[in-house]
């Protein structure tokens, strides 16, 4: 048992899956997580895997719901991504968020699991939204000073020239599409060092589009996913109130080839992932 690999994934909807839509899988997503946990399960069948991540949640309620749960598992590696929903709020206090993130990390060492840390991405939203791009270099700073001093893998997703591709993000920008999951996947594996059978997605080039175009793109986009995302911040409430985590407990990793629509899915109330 002590050799045994047991990958447990904490964090929001980028974790989670949101915008790799598949409906055979609890919350009708899969996610980067579900791949690397695929690709090292194809290297060993004793690997087990849980992905406690839940869209919405702010690095707070991560720390308050997800670490516990996810040390009782007794893991050798874990992944964390947490932060970027704070980011989104109108005035975030910086440097609390940095030392709550600081002490989680801390603790996630201190069991003795490989951790896996991220730095943000500055997510083509709207021009109007270019301040966060300062937010996120802030934090990004911090991600790679904690990553260092505590001796943390780090993948550096600022840095992934790929992500300036619209078409490796959903349609609400703000969550990476199936390709961007995919790609994600190969990323985290390589930084891991463990062999796998990811490529590299190949898109085609992009159509121009008119400006005309990108203003009805826009247009739809503000009425889609903004509107219903800001309404979510007027109510207090948030997209993954009602979601539970996908794969809750540590378990052998069942490979996409072999996952049928009759397999036991519905874990948790589906809900939309627009804009977490």
């Amino acid at each position: 048992m002590t050799d045994q690999l047991r990958f447990v994934a904490l964090g929001d909807s980028f974790t989670e899956g949101v915008g790799d839509p598949d409906p055979r899988l609890p919350n009708n997503c899969r996610g980067w997580a579900d791949r690397v946990a695929e690709e090292l399960a194809r290297q060993d069948q004793s690997v087990r895997y849980s992905n406690l991540a839940i869209r919405g949640r702010r690095l707070q309620q991560i720390i308050d719901e997800q670490i516990d749960p996810a040390l009782a598992m007794k893991p050798t590696l874990v992944s964390f991504y947490a932060g970027g929903n704070d980011l989104l709020m109108a005035r975030p206090n910086l440097s609390r968020l940095i030392r709550t993130y600081e002490d989680a990390v801390q603790r996630i060492v201190a069991s003795g699991a490989t951790v896996l840390l991220f730095t943000g991405y500055n997510v083509p939203l709207s021009p109007l939204l270019e301040p966060l791009k300062v937010r996120t270099a802030t934090y990004n700073r911090s991600i790679r000073r904690i990553a260092a001093e505590y001796g943390t893998l780090l993948v550096d997703y600022w840095c992934f020239e790929k992500f300036q591709d619209q078409r490796m993000w959903a349609p609400d920008r703000l969550h990476m599409s199936t390709p961007g999951h995919s790609y994600m996947a190969k990323k985290v594996l390589e930084v891991l060092g463990s062999p796998h059978s990811l490529e590299t997605p190949v898109l085609a080039a992009p159509r121009p589009r008119t400006f005309t175009e990108n203003i009805a793109d826009d247009a739809a986009w503000l009425r889609r996913d903004v509107g219903p995302w800001l309404s979510r911040r007027l109510r207090g409430v948030s997209s993954g109130d009602h979601v539970g985590a996908r794969w809750p407990d540590l378990m052998p990793v069942v490979l996409p080839e072999r996952l049928g629509m009759a397999d036991a899915k519905a874990r948790v109330p589906q809900l939309s992932s627009r804009f977490s």
